[in-house]
């Protein structure tokens, strides 16, 4: 005979039932560690207990409030979540705003930036929300379908998150030492192939192999990490291995690789002096690039692999070692990752920064300068087309045979440097490095 217990603690009977007759389903969740909860369920409810229909909480309901955690303490969780939240929110719309509004940045390695900003936008919808609602009404109030969605949506954003990471230092691997331009073709298929790898492994749970469990702090689900039965610990070897350990492996094969050839370009003796100068130009550049690359992974990294150690202790079987307290430490950590890397983008990509500017700031107009271009080259003693070129010496040419100066605007480019000849005066200017390689 099954027993309930009641408000006021006393042991009641449940009631007899008539043969046939089935007791109404109760919409209850399953913490992270209750292996006894779940039964085999028969062929007519297999799906549904797949899905979290069937799930009992570890403790009993919580009720009109968790006792896990203080009333100031919920305060301050819902603070945190609720800042993690816009920040992540205001900041990831803003480099997606930039990345659609300015032409110059629409590059394959932006694109896959782009794309991680896309995952940490959702995030901060769908995660952070359901989240800072159960911070605020102090228990997870969201039911089993919602428990399965947080707990399916926090994980596909993930996993895309961390596949784009690798598939960015992939391509940075591809840029510095194999001599490759990947272009908008691969980054596309890069982008599609890191939802859908995510989409397999989160979907996995959707249809039964493992399930999608209330983490012990109550504010938020995740995988069963604590599950005993053989399937659900295989899917969870599966999923370290394929999710973490592989991606991983990828991102120091590739980055270990940069460094090396970085350093061993220093040693070089090159005895042409400007085909070295452009090569440690280039390969300045390329640095630079690489540096935020690998600024963004450990980033990411550092704020996930907390959470990733307590996740691999309760596989292993020490989930008792771990409280509601140690459980939500790690989680909210791993949620602040959204914030951060907007920030290292524009802060850290001069492109990205002169955009912002531009978006911003009120247009300026030129400061006109005085100074022709034929006057710097007499003060200088230099010839009319010094430094021009081929193309500035054809164009000074026809000129002085056509005696007009030409009507248009007209623009010549040699190396970095750009001469801009007016309808009165040509003016030299320093623009720009017109040759400046796709990179960050």
């Amino acid at each position: 005979m099954q027993t309930v217990v009641n408000n006021d603690s006393r042991p009641l009977s449940a009631p007899v039932q008539a043969p046939g007759m089935q007791s109404p389903k109760q919409d209850s969740l399953h913490y992270a560690g209750d292996t006894g909860a779940k039964a085999a369920p028969d062929s007519a409810q297999g799906n549904a207990s797949a899905l979290g229909s069937n799930f009992l909480l570890h403790g009993g309901d919580l009720g009109e409030g968790s006792t896990a955690f203080s009333a100031a303490t919920f305060r301050l969780l819902a603070g945190v979540v609720g800042t993690i939240g816009v920040a992540g929110f205001l900041n990831n719309l803003l480099l997606v705003a930039l990345f659609v509004g300015f032409k110059r940045l629409q590059t394959p390695t932006n694109l896959l930036l782009v794309n991680i900003s896309l995952s940490d936008l959702l995030v901060s919808v769908f995660g952070n929300t359901l989240t800072l609602v159960s911070c605020v009404r102090r228990r997870w109030v969201w039911g089993n379908g919602g428990c399965v969605w947080d707990g399916f949506s926090n994980s596909l954003f993930g996993i895309v998150s961390i596949s784009t990471l690798t598939a960015l230092s992939y391509e940075r691997y591809a840029r510095l030492i194999k001599a490759q331009v990947l272009d908008f073709s691969w980054a596309w298929r890069a982008v599609t192939y890191t939802w859908l790898y995510s989409a397999a492994w989160t979907g996995a749970p959707l249809l039964g192999w493992s399930r999608y469990v209330l983490e012990k702090h109550g504010l938020g689900c995740s995988i069963d990490w604590a599950s005993s039965n053989p399937p659900d610990a295989a899917f969870v070897l599966f999923f370290f291995l394929g999710c973490l350990a592989a991606p991983l492996l990828v991102m120091g094969f590739c980055f270990g690789r940069i460094a090396l050839a970085i350093t061993q370009f220093r040693y070089l003796h090159v005895a042409q002096v400007h085909t070295a100068g452009r090569m440690a130009q280039t390969l300045r550049g390329e640095s630079r690039a690489a540096r935020l690359a690998l600024l963004v992974v450990a980033t990411f990294l550092l704020c996930w692999m907390p959470y990733a150690v307590l996740a691999l202790l309760t596989a292993a079987g020490n989930g008792d070692l771990i409280n509601p307290a140690t459980s939500v430490i790690p989680s909210f950590f791993a949620k602040s990752s959204i914030a951060y890397n907007p920030i290292l983008y524009v802060f850290l990509n001069k492109r990205f920064r002169r955009c912002l500017q531009a978006l911003v700031l009120p247009k300026r107009k030129p400061r006109r300068r005085t100074s022709s271009l034929a006057e710097h080259n007499a003060r200088w003693g230099f010839p009319l087309g010094h430094h021009m070129g081929n193309s500035s010496a054809a164009a000074a040419s026809a000129q002085s045979v056509g005696g007009d100066r030409p009507r248009k605007r007209v623009t010549f480019s040699s190396s970095s440097v750009v001469f801009i000849i007016f309808p009165d005066d040509a003016v030299q200017r320093r623009a720009e490095d017109g040759a400046e390689s796709e990179r960050f």
